[in-house]
């Protein structure tokens, strides 16, 4: 059927849909083979794999990496502080946001320009790392989850996809709930939200993802090492297996040093991406959805 549909198309129609599919497939090349590299070279011998590169002969793969990584008891720390904090985030972000949102997608709502023009501001300026230090300092939530939470809780990008996303919604619905007697919270908690899980699962998702990937402000914030997230506990790993310059070692042990700082690189990648590949799958469904209406729609 396809097929025949495809040879009904004419000549113009038939290469840029070509054209498409050629894209396409580059680009699902350029995503797939470094990942497919990263896991098989986790699994690889360093020596082999710097002398002769990927090799699917399964008896040069070795678990060494993993057994390191994993056989560390600060990762299951660091795992467990990073699904913390990476829920925490991702219900208060997307909470923040769609009750900004909501408000925002209403026309006749006062100050509406303002409000728009004070969000865009913010999207491309903000105090900077010490005043938000000082700030963070001040309100008493260094070395605590808040400090991770709160400042990036709000997205304003997020918050223009979701409002956008409500715009698409029929006037109707909310003339419908109006007649039964139902308040503005009512209407938005119990008949808006259900309608809205496409793009409520596309923000969780983006905030959750960047959350899990941060490190930089849970170095800054967090000094107690037993709540730093997993990929804090991952980077002192490597630093820790790193020879460095001026070590003073025998040229073997640092070779060897060397070899397994490469392993561990790798290894860290597929434990800190295990994740989010899992998570993916059943997120991929609210996508086309959430995203195109949001962005596209208004």
């Amino acid at each position: 059927m396809k097929t025949t549909k495809f040879r009904r198309l004419s000549a113009t129609d038939k290469t840029i849909l070509s054209t498409g599919y050629l894209l396409l497939a580059v680009f699902v090349l350029l995503i797939v083979v470094p990942l497919c590299y990263v896991i098989i070279a986790s699994f690889m011998d360093p020596t082999t794999l710097n002398n002769q590169g990927i090799s699917l002969d399964i008896s040069k793969w070795t678990l060494m990496g993993y057994q390191r990584v994993l056989s560390n008891n600060m990762i299951w720390v660091g795992f467990g502080n990073a699904i913390l904090y990476s829920v925490s985030f991702t219900f208060v972000s997307v909470f923040v946001t769609v009750l900004a949102a909501y408000p925002m997608s209403k026309r006749d709502l006062v100050g509406k320009n303002l409000f728009n023009t004070l969000f865009i501001i913010t999207m491309f300026f903000n105090g900077g790392l010490i005043p938000t230090y000082l700030v963070i300092s001040n309100l008493n939530m260094l070395d605590t989850i808040w400090a991770i939470i709160l400042p990036n809780a709000f997205n304003v990008w997020n918050m223009i996809l979701a409002r956008t996303y409500y715009q698409s919604i029929p006037d109707e619905l909310r003339e419908a709930s109006a007649v039964d007697g139902a308040s503005d919270v009512v209407h938005f908690f119990k008949i808006l939200t259900p309608v809205c899980k496409p793009i409520i699962a596309v923000l969780a998702l983006y905030q959750f993802v960047a959350l899990w990937n941060s490190y930089f402000d849970a170095m800054i914030y967090l000094n107690d090492a037993m709540k730093q997230p997993l990929q804090l506990v991952l980077r002192s790993i490597l630093i820790q297996n790193t020879p460095e310059a001026g070590m003073i070692a025998d040229i073997q042990s640092r070779a060897e040093m060397a070899k397994l700082a490469e392993l561990l690189k790798y290894s860290t990648i597929v434990v800190s991406s295990l994740p989010l590949l899992v998570m993916y799958p059943f997120f991929q469904k609210y996508f086309d959805k959430g995203i195109m209406v949001g962005s596209v729609k208004g």
